[in-house]
């Protein structure tokens, strides 16, 4: 028997009408898949770059004046150069070495061509190479969180041609090397490929930003956020647990060093971890940063005397984001660096926490896209509702006169104090005490490797190359009382030094080192080096039961 098959009724279905692309505010921008298929990016990334190098560049070893902190760095820096330990004193867990042991990398090969090259001034050239990667970062960030290019070029002049960047980014400092190795972590958490291994470098990204400076610890919350935003959702677990187990086995790292010396924890002629993290948690308070007065407020207000916009605007744009995000796709895109944001200005408004002049170094990058997204998302905003209520204008003319609207009225405020900002950082001469005091101690001095002389590590380096005896010879003035190799050397204390070099920084903090104190009241000037709070006295101890008249001065 023959069974037939019923025919088979084609069924035309219609075809499903495809959404129209929403224009409104919830409409996600899609950043560009690579940056090196863009021209347009390259091509305002380049320009960009080569206006951020030429003004921090220029005049970089005269302005700002040197620093106690960045001659420390680097002399540390020049002990790992010469196999002598990883500090030029006793090494005490104060920092992890791992951001010195980059800046031997990064001054390895002009300290090799030229040794006397090796001084605080010159060796600030090598921070272009940190501020030049940072900057780039933050334009790729910017594009990866799905800013328009112009919002993310903005957020890079922004974190590099601010006054306040200008000043600090030159320095020595190891808050910028964490600061660019943190911004390679959030590139590679917002990775448009969602690739494994971006999440796992993101990790390995985030350890190295620690382990070069700790309190980056702090942005870690921000960084998981922007990595489970921009994490496929089938392997979101997994990409997760190996990027904080990355970061944190090489975290690890560091107190495994000390256990493994044996300076894990306190214990007789030993420094420890221990220690090193108590002290950090018990120093002295500065205040409250809105107590007038304050070392805090002090602190604040040198940051404003710089620039306002980048501070004040990039708080502004994050409270902006944060009140917008459930409605605003860049608020949403620009989550992680807004959180960062909230989370160093809740650290810096403590009722009494310690606030070092660098730590608004570590929020510049936020500070900078946030106020970029905050413009952006204003920008869409406007023109949303001009879409709305005026559609026969001209959406591209629209777009066209609210930028120029927007340039013009934030460009009246920002470039004349931005203009006498960078022009003080390019003009300025702030260093010629210090080079006039180091060439009167290498050339009016008559044996150098016989004398001792108590300096600030701005000058360390300087004296060494000059034929002084590093460590005993020219002495990083707090070991001459806090470090026992140094006052062991010393039995009769401040008689054992020949001369004190008084800059700015020792004249403050002699306070607190009996010592230095003493030196300082039992010596007389033999040369002066630049008028007021700002001048280098060389002062020639002598050895009388009574101290100097005016010796404090």
């Amino acid at each position: 028997m023959t069974s037939t098959l019923p025919a088979v009724t084609t069924v035309k279905v219609p075809a499903q009408r495809q959404p129209a692309p929403r224009t409104g505010s919830h409409r996600r921008p899609v950043p560009p898949s690579r940056l090196r298929s863009s021209r347009p990016d390259l091509v305002l990334c380049g320009v960009l770059l080569v206006a951020i190098l030429t003004v921090q560049g220029w005049n970089i070893a005269d302005y700002p004046a040197l620093s106690d902190d960045e001659g420390t760095y680097l002399a540390q820096a020049w002990a790992v150069q010469q196999g002598q330990g990883l500090a030029h004193y006793t090494y005490w867990y104060d920092h992890p070495p791992l951001g010195w042991i980059q800046i031997a990398l990064l001054t390895w090969i002009p300290a090799l061509i030229s040794p006397e090259s090796m001084t605080v001034g010159t060796m600030r050239a090598a921070m272009l190479v940190v501020s030049g990667v940072s900057a780039v970062l933050v334009f790729v960030l910017g594009r990866r969180l799905a800013l328009p290019r112009w919002a993310a070029g903005l957020g890079m002049v922004l974190f590099g041609l601010s006054p306040l960047s200008v000043v600090l980014q030159r320095e020595i400092f190891l808050d910028n090397l964490a600061v660019m190795w943190t911004l390679l972590a959030f590139t590679l958490a917002a990775s448009p490929s969602r690739h494994l291994w971006h999440h796992f470098g993101a990790g390995i990204a985030a350890a190295t930003a620690v382990l070069t400076k700790e309190t980056m610890l702090v942005v870690l919350p921000a960084l998981f956020l922007t990595m489970w935003r921009h994490s496929h959702r089938d392997t979101r677990k997994f990409a997760l647990t190996g990027a904080v187990t990355a970061c944190a086995l090489i975290g690890f790292s560091y107190p495994l060093f000390a256990l493994l010396k044996g300076e894990l924890l306190p214990g007789g002629g030993h420094v420890s971890l221990w220690d090193g993290v108590r002290y950090q948690m018990t120093r002295p308070g500065s205040g409250f940063i809105l107590d007038q007065g304050s070392g805090s407020w002090g602190v604040f207000q040198s940051w404003l005397y710089y620039d306002r916009v980048l501070p004040l605007g990039g708080l502004a744009g994050a409270l902006l984001l944060l009140a917008t995000w459930r409605w605003s796709v860049t608020a949403r895109a620009l989550a992680g660096p807004a959180l960062a944001v909230a989370v160093f200005a809740a650290l810096a408004l403590r009722p009494n926490g310690y606030l070092p002049a660098m730590y608004v170094i570590q929020a510049l990058p936020f500070l900078a896209l946030v106020l970029a997204g905050g413009c952006a998302s204003v920008a869409h905003a406007v023109l949303h509702r001009w879409r709305s209520e005026a559609e026969r204008r001209s959406v591209g003319a629209a777009r066209y006169a609210l930028a120029a609207v927007l340039a013009l009225a934030a460009g009246a405020y920002t470039v004349p104090r931005w203009y006498e900002g960078d022009r003080t950082a390019v003009t300025a001469d702030a260093n010629a005490p210090y080079r006039a005091a180091s060439r009167w101690l290498a050339t009016e001095v008559e044996e150098p490797r016989e004398t001792r002389v108590l300096v600030d590590d701005a000058l360390w380096l300087d004296l060494v190359h000059a034929g002084y005896r590093p460590g005993l010879g020219v002495i990083w003035f707090y070991k001459a009382d806090l470090d026992p190799a140094v006052t062991r050397t010393m039995p009769g204390g401040w008689r054992d030094i020949d001369y004190v070099v008084a800059s700015p920084t020792v004249r403050r903090d002699a306070v607190d080192l009996p010592n230095v104190k003493a030196a300082i009241e039992h010596s007389e000037p033999v040369a002066v080096f630049g008028t007021g709070a700002d001048r280098v006295e060389i002062r020639r101890i002598q050895p009388e039961n009574q101290p100097i008249a005016g010796g404090t001065r």
